[in-house]
């Protein structure tokens, strides 16, 4: 018997005959773990698919692995114990349906047996000592009316928080990358309180009141959305100041309560003095408070915001955050513990739940800046002799030409049509960087790229929720200072910009999550880092990202930014602080012109390692096929417009078509290289050209081969060549280009010696275009 008649005829009825599918609560169900890593052109890695997962009263208690009769009973052994512990269940079980071996993950015991537990008996195994409350925990099914299905990692995430909850423990940690789902870990964390009426007192009597409190109101507006299933019979409760002003208390009468830590700490008592709003609730009035984003202050001892948790101490908390543990966030873990559920963005790209990116870091003669007379000081009083670093850029001194210059390189490098996120560093900047990016753009529509700012209050708000629909294309790029760092739950994003140093690996690993979204077609996304964020900030453990790295720019130690004012405040409006005086300066004629930059693209691959770009192609489409054996063979199937027709043709079958070929030659700067160029580079590492540097080393020899008038025929071939693409040297291109010179075939043909005569030139002159000069 192959592995599904085993499946359907020895193994499916063993386990009926233990229970499993019988016995209410049990069920058995082949799993999809992951769906494999993103490679590109619609293709996904390797799927891991556990056989069976044996599941009792919500808690995945086993993994088999089935092998077909006639295979050793074992041969599963490795995927069943990976799968088990992927999925956290403790037993592991592989059979080729005659025999059944058994490995006990927690003690390490591995056996064969001569069937399968019960449900009954399997449970009591994993959880040896009895608890009241897990037993009701485990009666509540996870709501799925809505619409998240959850995924292993994020069903451990629960189970482990509730089993933590179970246990009495009241302060829980989950750290789980951006993008991974942590407010659906939240909500089906509170349906199971909820449901199980679980409280403080711990005797089921009454539901419990649950606080989710975040630092800004997206965040908090988001999640109050999420726990719709909840109902609209006034379960839930957004709590605003200006609803507490109006009704002149704050709102009690409900079970789940969404704000954000600015709010509770807002309110004035009658003789004006400063009276919390948190204040007015008793410490014991919530039961479980999920802090979302905690590393951002609430849990950092110095933090004002850690009164409200302190005040309400005697609740549950449960602190959600994106970051490991790391030297600028240490507070968070030692007020929480160690985290009950870890999962990084490494894990979540190579599970393919997330998106994998490349960072293109950028550098220019006008990083830095010292004042020179021939310079014009608009504004402000420059300090001579000064250097101005990054962190001073557009706080303390702007230089439009420099930004302007900028932008057109990105904006150069970008497809313009993707949307895309820029990070500046005043309110200011990004509204300075929004106008010169729509002087910039090909786009006619005039809200191509919109700024959102605390400045820009509901309208901003407005065009932020239009660029998270995926539907809308407009705008295409926003600019930023602080407010998009998290809580942008924007799919499709393809690009982020960096214009602004990044202050800690928190923020650096916020932005990052900006990107990582899934979205169909989406194979990878790009940050373009200007202010070296990434080579600050790399963490190979928890990222993915290379060890080492050819960098554009000598190393620097981190500067600090300018002190004194910040321009946006996360999340919320800034009120109250004085802006610094700037300066402004107008470089002198000619120096804009001389601005000059060098890039470094930096690729890395599943296992964290760094790898070359053609790798990097490979990973996203995959090997090249062997239609040539060498650089030679290449340049002569590429010289005649029949054979390389034929091996583009051939190449396409194999997913290697013009758009994979196209985002390749983006890859590694070549969107002005020939294919060829493109092939050449991921078979053998040849450096790109681009077609005008081809055709200006080749047109000599070209042109000494030909009379005058064919000459001029050929050299109007080139130039659409170089402006258009290698599409322009194909056969059904020859009676086009002729007629748009010639106006028709017959002046052509008596112009030029006849039909056969411009045939044999224009198919003979590729040959010289590409060879060896």
């Amino acid at each position: 018997m192959n592995e599904a008649e085993t499946r359907a005829e020895l193994i499916d009825p063993a386990l009926r005959d233990a229970g499993w599918g019988v016995v209410a609560d049990s069920r058995t169900r082949r799993e999809e773990i992951c769906p494999g890593r993103i490679e590109g052109g619609g293709r996904r890695g390797k799927k891991q698919i556990a056989d069976y997962v044996l599941t009792f009263r919500n808690h995945k208690l086993a993994v088999i692995e089935a092998k077909a009769e006639d295979k050793g009973p074992t041969e599963g052994v490795g995927q069943a114990k990976i799968y088990a512990e992927r999925l956290q269940a403790r037993f592991a079980f592989s059979t080729n349906g005659r025999l059944i071996y058994q490995i006990d993950r927690t003690t390490g015991q591995e056996a064969y047996v001569e069937r399968y537990p019960t449900p009954e008996e399997l449970w009591a195994r994993v959880f040896e000592t009895p608890n009241a409350w897990r037993d009701r925990f485990a009666a509540v099914p996870f709501e799925a009316s809505g619409k998240w299905e959850t995924r292993y990692y994020q069903h451990n995430a629960i189970e482990n928080t509730l089993e933590a909850i179970a246990a009495g423990k009241r302060r829980i940690l989950l750290t789980l990358a951006t993008g991974t789902g942590k407010t659906a870990i939240a909500f089906q964390i509170a349906w199971a309180l909820f449901q199980s009426r679980w409280n403080l007192s711990r005797e089921p009597l009454r539901r419990p009141r649950i606080l989710f409190l975040a630092d800004r109101n997206i965040l908090a507006d988001q999640a109050y959305n999420a726990f719709s299933a909840f109902g609209e019979d006034g379960a839930r409760a957004r709590i605003k100041p200006d609803e507490i002003r109006q009704h002149g208390r704050v709102p009690k009468n409900a079970s789940l309560f969404f704000t954000i830590f600015q709010t509770f700490m807002s309110g004035t008592a009658a003789d004006g003095q400063p009276a919390p709003y948190f204040g007015d609730y008793p410490a014991d009035f919530f039961d479980f408070i999920i802090i979302d984003e905690c590393h951002r202050g609430g849990a950092n001892d110095e933090s004002n915001w850690r009164d409200i948790l302190d005040h309400f101490s005697p609740a549950v908390q449960l602190g959600m955050t994106a970051t490991p543990r790391r030297t600028d966030n240490v507070d968070t873990y030692r007020y929480f513990g160690e985290p009950v559920y870890v999962y990084s963005l490494k894990e979540g790209i190579n599970d393919g739940f997330l998106t994998p990116f490349k960072v293109q870091q950028i550098a220019t003669t006008l990083d830095d800046y010292v004042y020179t007379p021939d310079d014009k000081i608009v504004e402000g009083e420059i300090e001579e002799g000064r250097r101005y670093r990054e962190p001073q850029f557009n706080r303390t001194i702007e230089i439009e030409e420099r930004e302007r210059y900028r932008v057109r390189l990105f904006m150069d490098l970008i497809d313009q049509k993707e949307k895309t996120l820029v990070f500046c560093a005043t309110q200011a900047h990004a509204a300075l960087v929004r106008d010169l990016i729509n002087q910039i753009k090909t786009s006619t529509d005039p809200n191509y790229c919109v700024r959102v700012t605390a400045e820009d209050g509901a309208l901003g708000d407005q065009w932020l929720r239009t660029f998270q629909d995926n539907e809308k294309t407009i705008p295409t790029i926003l600019t930023t200072s602080q407010k998009l760092s998290t809580g942008v739950d924007a799919r499709n994003v393809r690009n982020i910009v960096l214009m602004r140093p990044i202050n800690s690996m928190i923020e650096f690993k916020q932005i990052i999550g900006r990107g990582t979204r899934l979205f169909d077609g989406k194979d990878h996304f790009t940050i373009y880092d200007f202010v070296k964020a990434y080579e600050h900030f790399n963490d190979p453990e928890w990222d993915g990202e290379p060890e080492e790295r050819v960098d554009a720019r000598p190393k620097t130690p981190i500067d600090e930014p300018e002190p004194g004012f910040d321009e946006e405040a996360p999340g919320e409006e800034s009120e109250g602080r004085t802006r610094p005086k700037r300066i402004k300066i107008r470089l002198a004629d000619g120096k804009e012109r001389q601005i000059q930059h060098m890039m470094a693209t930096t690729f890395w691959g599943p296992d964290g390692k760094p790898i070359s770009a053609a790798q990097f192609a490979e990973k996203l489409f995959g090997e090249l096929p062997p239609f040539f054996k060498n650089e030679d063979e290449l340049r002569r199937i590429w010289s005649r417009p029949d054979t390389r027709k034929a091996l583009l043709e051939g190449l396409a079958e194999k997913g290697f078509g013009a758009a994979q070929l196209a985002e390749i030659g983006r890859m590694i700067h070549a969107e002005k290289s020939d294919v060829f160029d493109v092939l050449a580079y991921i078979a053998y590492a040849l450096a790109p050209i681009t077609r005008e540097e081809r055709v200006a080393s080749r047109r000599s020899d070209i042109a000494a081969r030909y009379d005058a008038k064919l000459q001029a025929f050929l050299d109007f071939v080139l130039e659409q060549y170089v402006g258009h693409g290698v599409e322009e040297l194909d056969q059904d291109k020859l009676a086009p280009l002729v007629e748009l010179k010639y106006r028709s075939i017959a002046d052509a043909a008596s112009e030029l010696g006849g039909v056969a005569v411009i045939r044999d030139a224009f198919i003979g002159f590729q040959r010289y275009l590409y060879e060896l000069g």
